[in-house]
């Protein structure tokens, strides 16, 4: 039988605080959610390892949960205050919902997968996250009828710029992501300034690639 409560202990001290992660209000978040409710009951032992974790079926749409370190990196990055409107991109189970209802004053949840969103539903509802709101739609299109934001949190991989979500920040907004260009793989924080976004790496991050946010294949004649 496993001691999750130990292993959110574990996560935390050596994947999460071993980065850098000193925001106290995430180190008592992840050591509070539970974690493996946000996976399949199969793939629970899987739930806190420094891996991207699977919630959906093997594919090249295959879903997952970031890894805990680069999830806790990029919330960190993006400053959320108790006051902040938040969107979450690509809650898949909700876990990153979970998260962020913890430091914001509200979420929105957006997530295209039917499944997914009713899983998140029911774990959001099961572990207390009554702030947020779990919607249906598009990724790369976000959530203009709740917005704007203070704060954009796309939890997945991109190959493209953020406009339409950037589009969706308030002054001062910041989004975080991670953006992929070929092999590489950086994480980005966003800001905008009134009319003007601008965005720079903060640290080199892997995560799976969300749907929607494939560069086009470029074809050479």
């Amino acid at each position: 039988m496993i001691d999750f409560a130990e292993a959110r202990r574990m996560m935390v001290d050596g994947q999460v605080r071993t980065v850098d992660v000193t925001d106290q209000r995430i180190l008592a978040a992840m050591l509070e959610i539970p974690r493996e409710k946000f996976v399949p009951n199969d793939r629970a032992a899987l739930a806190y390892l420094d891996r991207d974790v699977p919630v959906t079926a093997p594919g090249p749409a295959q879903r997952c949960l970031l890894k805990p370190m680069v999830l806790a990196k990029l919330v960190q990055a993006a400053e959320i205050g108790p006051q902040d409107l938040i969107l979450d991109v690509g809650c898949a189970s909700g876990y990153s919902a979970a998260l962020l209802s913890r430091l914001g004053d509200s979420v929105v949840a957006l997530e295209e997968d039917p499944d997914l969103v009713r899983t998140a539903n029911e774990t959001l509802d099961a572990v207390g996250a009554t702030n947020v709101a779990v919607v249906a739609g598009p990724l790369p299109a976000g959530w203009p009828s709740e917005g704007p934001y203070d704060v954009i949190v796309v939890a997945g991989a991109i190959e493209v710029e953020p406009e339409a979500l950037c589009a969706q920040l308030k002054h001062r907004g910041r989004l975080v992501c991670v953006r992929r260009s070929g092999a590489v793989s950086k994480a980005m924080l966003y800001r905008r300034d009134h009319e003007d976004v601008s965005g720079w790496p903060i640290f080199d991050a892997a995560a799976p690639l969300l749907p929607g946010f494939a560069k086009t294949p470029e074809f050479v004649f």
